[in-house]
């Protein structure tokens, strides 16, 4: 069975287009205890939202997980953990921050619940929704 996700990246730190450059590429750098529980919970094959936070806030493409949790080499210290995400598509017209609030279907979202969460899960529900309103079939 197959998970949905939300992974944020600040675009001028990492962004869509670095991801499909590098096809696949290790998601570093989470350091949020309830983020690293999700990290820990991705399976290969899982599907994420890459969303482009602080500048955009917007969901721009799809990422599958390409490796499940491994330790994250970026981390000093701590037992910290990345995945591997693999870019696949990006979303035909991408969703802002500003059209998922306004949409009461997407109240309950972790990306307007917790906002400040890195990585968070998403419905199937929620997946299909947006997948719809990013125009990917």
């Amino acid at each position: 069975m197959t998970n949905y996700w939300l992974v944020k990246s600040e675009p001028d730190s990492f962004s869509w287009d670095q991801q499909v450059q590098n096809r696949v590429e290790p998601w570093t750098g989470v350091r949020n205890h309830s983020a690293k529980l999700n990290l820990m919970a991705m399976r290969k094959g899982d599907l994420a939202f890459f969303y482009h936070s602080n500048i955009g806030k917007e969901i721009v493409g799809i990422v599958q997980v390409a490796a499940e949790a491994y330790p994250d080499p970026t981390a000093a210290s701590g037992a910290w953990v990345c995945v591997d995400m693999q870019a696949l598509r990006p979303l035909p017209r991408p969703i802002s921050l500003a059209t998922i609030k306004s949409d009461p279907r997407f109240k309950d979202l972790a990306l307007v619940r917790l906002s400040r969460l890195s990585v968070a899960p998403v419905s199937a529900q929620h997946w299909a929704e947006l997948c719809e309103l990013g125009g990917v079939k």
